[in-house]
């Protein structure tokens, strides 16, 4: 409740901040609507050469709402995944599973940088399992770990697909059964429900196509606590889309995560998928 409660005042605030300048905002406002499915698929019968029957699914949504005017922008993003995978006879397993929200309000001036507001939230979906071990443990579920965080600084925003910013952030971490594998301080070993940190936040995001069928999308997301300005929190989301119709792309996507919380070592995941998407809006 308490976790709820704060996220809810968060986004309220930035919300009010916005509407007030009513004279000026809530016109031209551009909504974003797209629900992808990637499926891979291999069935054998008789199949002397070797291998199994395999079969893998993920299910993504992207949300946005922005509106640009003259003084101010405002955007909201809100990206889903979720995915399973089953091979032979084995239980399907989790493959995805993803939150990801933000909301970004700024204020043009004259100046090549302009002051920010933001507010983003990252969880799992649902409950997520650490497959390394038999049988699979529980690792994960709905804000468990949850990652809230409020920033304030400058965004540049002057060339088109390109965007980053810095800024002073203040940031959350959210527990309840997985709190001694998110929230326990690797230097006294303290293990706490919430953890509250504050710090340095740097968010670029890119995206360039660079034929008429193929796209490169990007985000590169840094935080650093003051207490400890030689480690960094890492996470870079690389995505190249290739489209081949309306309805039908490939995609390849690879993301790196280092945050030393969670694993001393860096992790990785990567994917090569055919899906279907349609574009809501």
């Amino acid at each position: 409740m308490k976790t709820n409660f704060t996220l809810l005042i968060c986004i309220i605030t930035l919300n009010v901040v916005f509407c007030q300048q009513k004279d000026t905002l809530l016109y031209d406002w551009v909504p974003e609507a797209a629900i992808g499915l990637n499926v891979n698929q291999i069935a054998l019968s008789n199949w002397t050469a070797g291998g199994d029957n395999a079969i893998s699914w993920t299910l993504s949504g992207n949300i946005g709402l922005k509106d640009i005017t003259k003084e101010w922008g405002f955007v909201n993003n809100l990206s889903l995944a979720y995915g399973r995978t089953k091979s032979g006879g084995g239980d399907f397993r989790t493959n995805d599973n993803t939150l990801y929200f933000e909301s970004l309000l700024f204020k043009k001036i004259n100046w090549a940088v302009d002051p920010f507001l933001s507010v983003s939230v990252r969880t799992g979906l649902t409950r997520g399992y650490d497959y390394r071990v038999n049988p699979p443990s529980p690792s994960a579920d709905f804000f468990d770990p949850g990652y809230l965080t409020q920033s304030t600084g400058f965004v540049y925003n002057r060339i088109t697909g390109f965007t980053t910013r810095l800024g002073i952030a203040l940031q959350e971490v959210f527990t309840n059964k997985f709190d001694t594998l998110y929230n326990k301080d690797p230097e006294t070993g303290a293990i706490k429900k919430v953890i509250v940190d504050t710090g340095l936040e740097s968010v670029t995001t890119a995206e360039y196509s660079f034929a008429e069928n193929l796209l490169y999308k990007g985000n590169l997301r840094l935080f650093t606590r003051f207490k400890s300005l030689d480690v960094w929190d890492v996470r870079w989301e690389n995505e190249i889309v290739a489209k081949i119709n309306r309805f039908l792309n490939v995609s390849v996507s690879y993301l790196f995560l280092y945050e030393k919380a969670q694993s001393p070592t860096d992790q990785m995941k990567e994917s090569l998928q055919l899906g279907f998407v349609v574009r809501i809006i």
